[in-house]
């Protein structure tokens, strides 16, 4: 009997001490669920609960201004205004929709059933309104339609630097360009306009309204000479008109830094009327191919092989080519069992006896073949790769391409031949600019830059972009003697065209066969000059692209006048005197 209700007792206590364990579990589970709510989620409900009492309009922030170089506005704002409706706080939805829709030009009958499913607690109706119309508006004092200002943008020169600059999308966020690889700059931070609500969104008698100021953006200054920008532009239109040209384009550098002086792709398209409506035509205009495009740069790239064979030479190289050497006068060379020929027919005499300043003058396809052969594919690849061939410049602007270098594992005599005078090769106009830019101001490669200084609101400087020196390409010795050899080709060989009278103007021009499926495209070339001056201590460089002239389309006849117009115009602006 005793041990029955022993044993009762036991079976008791282990049912109270389970009922006590899942009470305490179950108050352990209340008070974690209590402590997630009002510790760890409490926040956030808060802000819900807000949201419910609260309606906000934002406040845009001015985004920042553009300028050039020398403080000219390039871009700034205009003051325009976003509309709202509440649908909670609209009396007529019928009403305030074809008032809408007559002011603004809005759908009023998709508008109107916004209002009235009121799914949303606001309805942005419009952005960028001009300011008249926001007058016409408010003579109706509509019930649930607000107002808050926003910024048109405005680009003071309509196309000039139209794919440099980029434009913004209709909420003030930058879509290309530079406004949309220096938007968190730009942009600011917005502020807002706060209503007190009841639970439905309608607006009580005693409605709070808070504002919150927004903090404009910084402005940029860019590296951009806007007149020498204007010139460049001036040069491109006239030679894409005369020369009835698919396109065209110009890259303008200090050779001393890679400061982008001007950038011009043409045809072009009005910033102030983007037509955002046909986006193939949009993307096709708006692309900066100077850096996102690439092409054979025929002849101009002989530069680059001569400079690697006089830093060859002065190195001891005995494969390199000294500058007296005499070249085979022989129009073709054989290589691989691919015969190469010079774009001379070598008669009577010519390209005969030539020494690599000559060949040069000539652009004698042969020579630059014998260079490349004989400098063997690992020591030219070095230099190509220092030359920053096959790689970004790293400029500050998004979708640059990288060029195409055929890999060195890869390349045959017959290849390396032909690299040799710029063709089974392909550069951004902008790697072929600052690669001639390091050859010519004494053997110095920086990373080009669009940027020049972050400016606040108030015009104090936030920020200043310093030049950065990538590598070093060939010696301040090699490069004077290329120098003196490239202002020869001016004065005497196939850039007489860009010669000026008191200035020593230096360059080589390039015509290239282009390529399509595989194989050579009958009557389409590319054309193209890169000059700089003074030619002993360079200041200016330029390089012109003329892709498929009609008629004429050596570069001796077609890029070279453009470029020498261009110098001629930076002389006038800048008042520089004649060197000699």
């Amino acid at each position: 009997m005793i041990k029955n209700i022993h044993f009762s007792l036991t079976v008791l206590q282990k049912r109270l001490l389970s009922v006590l364990l899942a009470i305490t579990f179950l108050f352990c589970l209340i008070f974690i669920r209590f402590f997630y709510i009002q510790v760890v989620w409490g926040e956030e409900l808060v802000l819900k609960a807000s949201d419910q009492w609260n309606r906000e309009i934002p406040v845009v922030a001015a985004r920042g201004k553009i300028y050039d170089a020398n403080g000219q506005l390039l871009v700034g704002n205009e003051t325009a205004y976003s509309v709202f409706v509440r649908p909670a706080s609209v009396a007529d939805a019928s009403y305030a929709a074809e008032v809408l829709a007559g002011v603004l030009g809005v759908d009023g009958d998709a508008l109107e059933e916004k209002i009235k499913k009121g799914k949303v607690s606001e309805i942005t109706v419009a952005r960028q309104v001009e300011s008249d119309k926001i007058e016409q508006l408010c003579a109706y004092n509509l019930a649930g339609v607000y107002y808050s200002r926003d910024n048109k943008r405005i680009y003071a020169y309509d196309d000039v630097l139209c794919q440099v600059l980029g434009f913004t999308s209709s909420d003030g966020s930058g879509l290309s360009g530079i406004e949309k690889m220096y938007n968190s700059v730009l942009e600011g931070q917005n502020g807002e306009i706060m209503y007190t609500t009841d639970i439905v969104g309608a607006e009580t008698e005693d409605t709070r309204i808070v504002y919150k100021q927004a903090t404009d953006g910084d402005g940029i200054c860019l590296t951009i000479d806007l007149e020498i920008q204007l010139a460049a532009e001036q040069a491109m239109r006239e030679v894409y008109a005369s020369s009835n040209a698919a396109s065209v384009s110009c890259i303008v550098l200090d050779p001393n830094n890679f400061d982008l002086l001007a950038m011009v792709n043409y045809p072009s398209y009005d910033l102030n009327d983007v037509p955002r409506d046909d986006t193939q035509k949009l993307n096709e205009l708006s692309r900066n191919t100077a850096v996102c495009d690439i092409y054979e740069p025929g002849s101009t790239f002989k530069v680059l092989t001569a400079a690697a064979d006089l830093q060859e030479y002065l190195n001891g190289n005995g494969a390199a080519f000294s500058p007296s050497y005499v070249f085979n006068s022989s129009r073709t060379r054989t290589v691989d069992g691919t015969k190469i020929k010079c774009w001379s027919d070598h008669a009577n005499g010519k390209h005969s006896n030539q020494t690599l300043a000559e060949a040069l003058n000539n652009s004698c396809n042969p020579c630059f073949t014998d260079i490349a052969l004989a400098l063997g594919t690992s020591t030219f690849y070095d230099y190509l790769y220092s030359f920053g061939l096959g790689n970004v410049t790293g400029i500050d602007f998004s979708g640059e391409a990288l060029g195409m270098l055929v890999p060195q594992s890869l390349v045959r005599d017959c290849d390396l031949a032909r690299i040799g005078f710029g063709q089974t090769v392909a550069v951004t106009a902008l790697q072929l600019a600052c690669a001639v830019a390091s050859v010519v101001n004494g053997g110095n490669y920086y990373v080009p830059h669009l940027l020049k200084s972050i400016v606040s609101s108030d015009g104090k400087i936030v920020e200043e972009n310093q030049p950065v020196l990538k590598n070093n390409t060939i010696s301040a010795e090699a490069s004077a003697m290329l120098c003196d050899m490239l202002e020869g080709v001016v004065k005497e060989g196939s850039g007489k065209k860009a010669y000026i009278e008191g200035y020593r103007v230096a360059g080589k021009t390039g015509t290239a066969q282009k390529y399509e499926n595989g194989a050579v495209a009958s009557g389409k070339y590319v054309s193209s000059f890169i000059g700089f001056f003074p030619a002993d201590k360079p200041q200016y460089l330029a390089l012109v692209i003329v892709d498929e002239p009609q008629g004429a389309y050596y570069g001796s006849t077609v890029a070279a006048p453009a470029a020498r117009e261009i110098f001629q115009d930076i002389i006038d602006i800048k008042n520089i005197r004649p060197y000699v």
